[in-house]
């Protein structure tokens, strides 16, 4: 895939069908300043309970989950080269414009489609080899799920991102074990 480079920094292009569910009605929070997210460059901001990976990269600005779609290590300290971003814990690296899977963990296991992938190591390290077991049987299992993208806007020199609506909290009283309501 090609990636076209603005001149000057947009919102990126990416999947439509990987949008976040509940953001198309969903709040704007601040991504902070356009001006301290240089390209090549990503940052972790968090709204509540969740935790956006904020990305310059030279098809533009764009927003994710920051959670790696494997096991959640969290890819705002991981390495960004070009649209593609590595995971810090098994490796697994991920294309943050076209939503594909580059590179699998480590660990292999299942891709986004179902199909099972074996582990494997890096150059210059020790064959991975699979543990016997349930720990085994836990990778082999293991789902990369797809990437979750978070509409973004450049307004006045800055980021802002839409994030789900969060849903009103229940009441204590009717969330207790047999309250009649």
């Amino acid at each position: 895939m090609t990636t076209e480079h603005p001149t000057f920094p947009i919102p990126a292009a990416y999947p439509l069908e990987l949008t976040a569910p509940g953001t198309v009605d969903g709040p704007a929070v601040d991504g902070g300043p356009l001006a301290d997210l240089p390209e090549g460059s990503m940052r972790r901001v968090t709204h509540g309970d969740l935790d956006v990976l904020v990305v310059h990269t030279p098809a533009g600005v764009l927003a994710i989950d920051d959670r790696c779609p494997h096991m959640a290590a969290p890819l705002s300290i991981g390495e960004l080269e070009g649209c593609v971003v590595q995971c810090p814990l098994h490796e697994g690296r991920f294309d943050l414009c076209s939503g594909d899977v580059v590179q699998m963990p480590t660990t292999g296991g299942l891709d986004a489609q179902g199909v099972y992938h074996p582990t494997w190591s890096p150059a210059g390290k020790d064959p991975k080899v699979d543990p016997p077991g349930k720990k085994a049987e836990a990778r082999r299992l293991t789902r990369v799920r797809r990437l979750r993208y978070y509409p973004v806007r450049l307004v006045d020199g800055r980021i802002e991102i839409t994030v789900p609506a969060e849903s009103e909290p229940a009441h204590p009283a009717e969330s207790e074990p047999g309250h009649d309501r």
